[in-house]
């Protein structure tokens, strides 16, 4: 069942807060969802925050939210609802902070869903193959408020940002690795971030898209060192 057939009067909340942060502080008072990713708060404030990073730079293009909509890979019978809080949201940057701040409590510390959802941002970020310093400042500051480690930031960064060109960091190996310790890396790494894992988790499709752009820029890094080395 979609999320908003369960929660059937979404709009009619969004309208009657008069933003999303309101309908959010709403839903803060009652009790906590046996499984956040599932529940409507959740997944608006997914939804704005990604409207908001898009907005960061000061143009949303159409690619970033092209990149959004792969990313949650909406259904059509839901795409009216999501688009009203994107649109509602990407008016301006105010506010995202504490949209992060509730996503980081519902997630109650879950590290390894944060780490999903900032690279789900990242993906949008990207989609117009530049990363605007506004749009890093942006990412960074929601890291923080993630308890993200300034590490795996630059890490996730090395993902989907391709001005760092270093496969070295893209494993987040040293460039004195020998040829073994590559293909290790890159094995495990492999089965970290594979998709199929995240599938059999029951994980949103918005985390595995996340995690098949991941899986991809790991073995392009891993690739090119294949043929640099001659592997």
């Amino acid at each position: 069942m979609s999320i908003w057939q369960r929660f059937p009067n979404v709009a009619t909340s969004l309208a009657k807060a008069g933003s999303v942060i309101g309908f959010l502080r709403g839903l803060a008072g009652g009790d906590r969802a046996p499984d956040p990713q599932n529940s409507i708060a959740f997944t608006i404030g997914l939804i704005a925050l990604s409207a908001k990073m898009a907005k960061s730079d000061g143009v949303v293009t159409t690619d970033e939210v092209d990149a959004f909509n792969q990313v949650m890979r909406v259904a059509a019978d839901d795409a009216e609802r999501v688009r009203q809080v994107f649109d509602l949201a990407k008016q301006d940057v105010a506010g995202f902070d504490s949209y992060a701040r509730q996503i980081a409590d519902l997630l109650a510390g879950d590290r390894v869903v944060l780490l999903q959802v900032l690279e789900g941002l990242f993906v949008v970020a990207a989609a117009d193959g530049v990363l605007h310093e506004r749009e890093e400042e942006f990412l960074r500051e929601v890291s923080d408020i993630f308890a993200i480690p300034p590490t795996e930031f630059r890490y996730v960064r090395a993902l989907f940002v391709r001005d760092a060109g270093n496969p070295y960091e893209i494993l987040g190996i040293a460039p004195s690795s020998s040829d073994a310790d590559i293909k290790a890396r890159h094995r495990k790494l492999v089965i970290q971030v594979h998709p199929d894992r995240l599938s059999g988790e029951g994980q949103g499709h918005e985390l595995i898209e996340a995690a098949n752009r991941k899986l991809a820029a790991i073995n392009a890094a891993f690739d090119t060192l294949r043929k640099e080395r001659g592997f």
